[in-house]
C-alpha cells in the first residue's frame, strides 16, 4: 500500500493539490484525462488545485462516479466539481446526462460511450481520483452491490440497497486501465477503513489497490492513525 501521510487536514489539502498538479503536468500527450471524485476531502483539495500553475486547456475532466440526481442538486458530484474546480479553469468537462425521463442505466450507457470515445487507441485515463467511505467503498462501488461483479463495462448504474439510491459509477475494468489512481482520504472516521484496506480485507478499495493500475493513498495523520 503506497501511502503519503500529511500532518493534518490542512497539510493534506495543500500537499495533495501540489501532488495532483505535478501528475497532470507530467502526463504525456496533447490531452490529459482526469477522472474526478466526489466527497468533502476532494472538494477542499479542488479549491487549492485550481490555483496551481497547470495548463488546464489540455485537460479532459470527467466523473469517476455520480449520484442519480439533477445536475443542479446539492448532492451532485458534478455540481461540486464544477463549483470547486472545473468552473474556474479552462479544461473540457464531461458529465453524465440526467433527465426525468432517463433511466440510470441509460445515462450510464451513454456516459460509457463518451468515455470510450475519449480514451480511444492507446490513451487510457491518465489520472483517476477517488475518495473512500467508512465502509471501504470507492467511487460508487459499495460492498455487496452488483457493480462489483461487472467485468465487461466501464461505467454502470449501481443500486445501493443500504442507501436505497441509484448511483452511476466507474467499474473495476475502467479503474484497472488508468495510468495512475490517487485516493484522497482525511479524518479519524476513515482510520478503521484505511487499516482494513492495509490489512488486505476484501473491500472495494482493497480490490482497486491490488489492481493493475498504480495506486497512491494521500492521507492525513488522523486517517492513517491505525496503520504502521
Amino acid at each position: 500500500m503506497n501511502t503519503v501521510v500529511f500532518d493534518d487536514a490542512r497539510a493534506l489539502v495543500h500537499g495533495a493539490a501540489d501532488h495532483l498538479a505535478a501528475l497532470i503536468t507530467a502526463a504525456p500527450g496533447p490531452r490529459v484525462s482526469v477522472g474526478l471524485a466526489g466527497g468533502s476531502t476532494p472538494a477542499a483539495i479542488y479549491l487549492q488545485l485550481r490555483q496551481r500553475e497547470v495548463d488546464w486547456s489540455r485537460v479532459d475532466f470527467w466523473l469517476s462516479d455520480e449520484r442519480w440526481v439533477p445536475w443542479h442538486d446539492q448532492d451532485s458530484n458534478g455540481k461540486m466539481a464544477e463549483e470547486n474546480l472545473v468552473g474556474h479553469v479552462s479544461g473540457r468537462y464531461l458529465r453524465p446526462r440526467w433527465a426525468p425521463w432517463l433511466e440510470p442505466g441509460e445515462s450510464a450507457t451513454q456516459y460509457e460511450d463518451e468515455l470510450r470515445s475519449l480514451h480511444t487507441g492507446e490513451h487510457p485515463p491518465d489520472l483517476i481520483l477517488l475518495g473512500m467511505g467508512d465502509d471501504g467503498h470507492c467511487a460508487s462501488l459499495f460492498p455487496g452491490t452488483e457493480a462489483l461483479s461487472v467485468i465487461d463495462r466501464w461505467f454502470v448504474a449501481n443500486f445501493v440497497p443500504s442507501l436505497d439510491v441509484w448511483r452511476l459509477t466507474s467499474t473495476f475494468p475502467l479503474l484497472d486501465v488508468a495510468r495512475q489512481i490517487v485516493f484522497m482520504i482525511g479524518g479519524a472516521s476513515k482510520a478503521e477503513a484505511v487499516a482494513r484496506v492495509a490489512g488486505g480485507e476484501d473491500l472495494p478499495t482493497t480490490r482497486v489497490s491490488k489492481g493493475s493500475a498504480p495506486v497512491t493513498f494521500l492521507l492525513d495523520r488522523a486517517a492513517a492513525a491505525l496503520i504502521a
